[in-house]
């Protein structure tokens, strides 16, 4: 399977980000903690290369600890400066700015060499939709300078915010690959909603869900809805739950597609606790 989705606006954005990177001098780049791999576009990547880089593990209160604790160390081990954040946590910001000054300062201290006037450090923002780019910025910025949204595709044009006096960033739209050919990539982003829900069956996606939580998180399963892990009855596990939060059709009929929406804003909630849907170890 191949899940195809590249909007005009995001063809025209690739082409930005690569005309303006002679415009800063490093790149924060933001990923989802609950999917940090997955959630790197490849297509940057290779964009980025002449530049320094920050990752920034985004919605760490939603992911395993443990978990992005390996990932932070798998990041680190590639040469790249990476942190987690939970941008309602000030220590958080401080944190992303302080980091952010570090990365910048081999760069200005060789401005400042070249006799160059100081002026604060140029950042460029990116990450697919729906990381948390606008809402990490209006943090950064202490004011809201930047739409935010719970879909993807919010932002559609680039834009210059000032952070304090610390440096300015270059906020620009979250950019998806045209293709994901790996379809398990696929149903991590569709299950924590970078991609629209509209590209992959509802019910595919929270069948992964249950199917990954079976394997990895089974007490998240039986305490959140009293599934054993032994269960392999994917139909009996939907019927259980749907019955058990209500998502009934006349009749008596479990609604399938309702149930698999509880399914899916349990886990982008929170409301199954902390879960992770990659880790380390599973990259190639």
């Amino acid at each position: 399977m191949t899940i195809q989705w590249f909007p005009g606006h995001m063809a025209k954005a690739q082409r930005e980000v690569q005309e303006k990177l002679k415009l800063v001098d490093f790149v924060i780049e933001l990923v989802d903690a609950r999917a940090p791999f997955s959630s790197q576009n490849p297509l940057l990547q290779s964009l980025l290369q002449q530049k320094s880089k920050m990752i920034v593990l985004m919605k760490e209160d939603l992911a395993d600890d443990k978990v992005t604790k390996q990932w932070l160390s798998f990041f680190t081990e590639q040469g790249m400066t990476a942190i987690s954040v939970n941008v309602n946590n000030r220590k958080d910001m401080q944190n992303v700015v302080q980091t952010a000054k570090d990365v910048a300062q081999e760069k200005m201290e060789k401005l400042k060499r070249k006799g160059i006037r100081p002026r604060p450090a140029r950042a460029m923002i990116i990450g697919i939709p729906n990381v948390g780019k606008s809402t990490l910025i209006n943090r950064l910025a202490n004011k809201k300078v930047a739409k935010t949204g719970d879909r993807p595709g919010v932002t559609k044009n680039q834009q210059w915010i000032k952070v304090k006096k610390e440096f300015e960033l270059l906020d620009t739209p979250g950019i998806l690959w045209p293709k994901f050919e790996d379809e398990l990539v696929g149903y991590r982003l569709a299950a924590i909603g970078t991609i629209k829900d509209q590209l992959l069956p509802i019910e595919d996606v929270a069948a992964y869900i249950i199917q990954y939580l079976q394997q990895h998180y089974p007490e998240v399963l039986e305490e959140r809805y009293g599934v054993t892990d032994d269960n392999n009855d994917m139909l009996a596990i939907f019927e259980w739950i749907g019955n058990k939060r209500g998502c009934l059709e006349s009749g008596g009929r479990i609604n399938m597609e309702k149930t698999s929406d509880v399914i899916i804003q349990d886990l982008r909630s929170g409301k199954l606790g902390k879960v992770t849907l990659e880790d380390p170890s599973e990259i190639d």
